[in-house]
């Protein structure tokens, strides 16, 4: 019995635009895109997804009490060296950072989330470098 290997050399681009769009909502749809889930020949083991390109990562929106409620944390490696930082001081810094935390908190653990990540570009303004790709948009609901 032959087994059926589903063909992976197609890779869309697909762009997103970020503005008045909920963070959560963004980033599930954008997960599931980089995984490929939205393919009738999905299969968990092989990384056959899309490009993804966001924009206006700046005007993403944080509903409730997200803006300062919500807080993202690291730790340096020394004593006393845990940082921390609102939601609010994150997006005004480095917004593309807080989609990138959002989606690969989605994604799979291990060797092959960590490959997922290179399909992910986010920019904080309108203008993006991947024109040559000749992406399509993707309207988030």
């Amino acid at each position: 019995m032959k087994t059926y290997i589903p063909n992976n050399d197609e890779q869309n681009w697909v762009v997103v635009d970020a503005k008045d769009v909920p963070l959560g909502r963004l980033a599930t749809l954008i997960a599931s895109r980089i995984r490929g889930k939205h393919r009738p020949d999905f299969t968990p083991n092989i990384i056959q997804g899309d490009f993804v390109v966001v924009v206006n990562a700046q005007q993403v929106a944080l509903t409730g009490n997200k803006l300062d409620g919500k807080v993202y944390t690291r730790y340096t490696g020394y004593q006393g060296g845990l940082k921390t930082e609102t939601a609010r001081q994150a997006l005004a810094k480095h917004p593309e950072r807080v989609i990138e935390h959002a989606v690969f908190g989605m994604l799979p653990k291990g060797r092959q989330g960590r490959a997922m990540h290179s399909r992910l570009k986010v920019y904080p303004g309108a203008q993006h470098p991947h024109t040559a790709q000749k992406p399509q948009t993707l309207e988030v609901k």
